[in-house]
């Protein structure tokens, strides 16, 4: 029979993954964002006075509720196209799932050693920053996996106002100081009673006001240049897409959506639209180059290739109206840089290939382009591309960014995740991007969700998941520059080595005072 502390402590872990479940309703499909900051709270309140190890424990019991739940669209690609048994696929998403709890796991673990006695320093000071750095390890380890960064989930909250100057991170920065204001007045667990209460209180709400005023500034302003788009939704099944006698049918469908829309400046087709090598379609895409031009329209289109050296990149090429005329390869086009693990390469190849179909799949095994490169020419305007999951890596985008950029670009292909939550997320982080540098986001997929995006991170147009379908209206151009274009990331790295020196002051003075020694006299 356990012990009312191991119930006690059970309980708690249970809590810690219902807390972290609840963060996934946040994100969109279902976007009740103020559940994020419920998430954060419960973890910080679980977190009090508690030991470095429990506290890792905790930590990745949230971690294991929030990404059980909302990365679970990753399982759908491997069980559909994996070719692996149901309980090899699974334990793999199990390990997927704990790899991702262990960073949660350290905050969890590393926030209650800091030897710094004051709770309020401890958790509106040293915890965002802690906060902050382990999500942009989580980011950057194994090419990086930033999806659910808490900021997201706030592109509809009164905290969006902080994207144009700080980025989604700063939101998560906001969103970690408010968990650690409710934390720290919470009855019981919390350290603050009294006046102190009140005083967080009208410190949390002042937050709140300013990230709502920063909303409404207008950091940048349309101008009167427009274009007409045509978003080609193809809806092509994944199952059928690679198909020999699939490849011709697919074309010319994309071809007969196309020809219904030569009126549009630019025509977009989704990532690998073409469902062939680049280098056996010269003909192909000449003539589509030649159509195009003669009416004066850009092509764009996502097509994979191999080189001589048998190296294969994922590539968006622009083809007619303000290109080169073609010639193999393509004269304008971009190669993906950031690449999907285990989709586009196998990291740790040699042990991983042998195990599973899912890590042998043909193509499997891509090369990245340049970190930075080109616009795509646009029928007179500069497209920034992001190569499907590359729109989650906002440093990237910024680094292509110049002052002729007119929009940014992203082609992406989510029939790999069926009717999940996965392709909606996506979404919500290509709203994200539009946001924080005040340019319109174009997103071209192949079954959804397709969307023009405008310079707030508004839905202007989109189309339904699943149908064939064309999106065609009206882009409009921007100008001005937001503070986090022009910074990125620079003022949340200096507040992180601005709190770590902070800490380390307060720690000294502490370890330097003289200790209390009582007498019996």
């Amino acid at each position: 029979m356990k012990t009312p502390n191991r119930l006690y402590q059970s309980g708690q872990s249970l809590l810690a993954a219902a807390f972290g479940a609840s963060a996934t309703l946040a994100f969109s499909p279902f976007s009740y964002w103020p559940l994020m900051l419920v998430a954060l709270w419960g973890l910080f309140t679980l977190l009090q006075n508690a030991s470095p190890k429990r506290s890792a424990w905790l930590g990745f019991c949230w971690g294991l509720g929030q990404f059980t739940t909302g990365v679970s669209w990753v399982y759908v690609s491997i069980d559909h196209f994996g070719g692996m048994p149901a309980i090899a696929g699974l334990s793999l998403m199990a390990l997927l799932i704990a790899y991702l709890s262990l960073y949660p796991a350290l905050f969890g673990a590393l926030v209650n050693k800091l030897p710094i006695p004051q709770p309020d320093i401890k958790w509106l000071i040293l915890a965002p920053a802690l906060w902050l750095v382990i999500d942009w390890l989580r980011g950057w380890v194994f090419t990086g996996f930033p999806w659910l960064w808490p900021g997201y989930s706030q592109i509809d909250s009164p905290l969006a106002g902080i994207a144009p100057v700080l980025g989604v991170q700063g939101i998560t920065l906001v969103l970690v100081v408010l968990a650690g204001l409710l934390a720290l007045i919470t009855p019981r667990w919390g350290h603050w009673q009294g006046q102190a209460r009140y005083g967080a209180v009208a410190a949390g709400l002042g937050l709140v006001a300013v990230s709502y005023g920063l909303g409404s500034i207008n950091w940048v302003t349309k101008t009167d240049q427009q274009q007409q788009i045509s978003l080609l939704q193809g809806n092509v099944p994944q199952a059928l897409k690679w198909r020999p006698d699939q490849r011709w049918p697919t074309l010319m469908k994309y071809l007969d959506l196309t020809r219904q829309h030569w009126d549009s400046d630019v025509i977009i087709w989704p990532e690998a639209a073409v469902p062939a090598l680049e280098r056996e379609l010269p003909r192909f895409f000449s003539q589509l180059d030649q159509a195009a031009k003669h009416n004066q329209t850009t092509v764009i289109t996502g097509a994979l290739d191999q080189n001589e050296q048998g190296a294969y990149f994922n590539n968006v090429l622009a083809l007619g109206a303000g290109t080169p005329a073609y010639r193999y390869p393509a004269p304008t086009q971009y190669s993906k840089h950031h690449l999907l693990p285990f989709g586009e390469f196998v990291p740790f190849e040699g042990l991983l290939r042998p195990l599973a179909p899912l890590f042998n799949l043909p193509m499997s095994s891509f090369s990245p382009g340049e970190p930075v490169q080109p616009a795509l020419p646009a029928n007179g305007w500069d497209y920034i591309t992001a190569l499907c999951y590359e729109i989650a890596f906002p440093a990237q985008i910024r680094d292509n960014l110049n002052t002729d950029s007119d929009a940014i670009i992203t082609l992406s292909n989510d029939a790999w995740f069926g009717r999940s939550i996965g392709p909606w997320q996506h979404l919500e982080i290509a709203r994200m991007r539009a946001l924080e540098f005040g340019l319109p986001v174009i997103r071209a997929t192949n079954n959804g969700v397709t969307a023009l995006v405008d310079e707030h991170g508004k839905l202007e147009a989109t189309l339904p998941q699943f149908e064939t379908q064309v999106l065609t209206t009206q882009i409009t151009g921007t100008e001005g520059i937001t503070p986090y274009r022009q910074w990125g990331n620079t003022p949340l790295w200096l507040w992180v080595m601005i709190s770590g020196c902070l800490g380390v002051m307060v720690w000294r003075r502490d370890t330097r005072k003289p200790s209390k020694i009582s007498t019996n006299l």
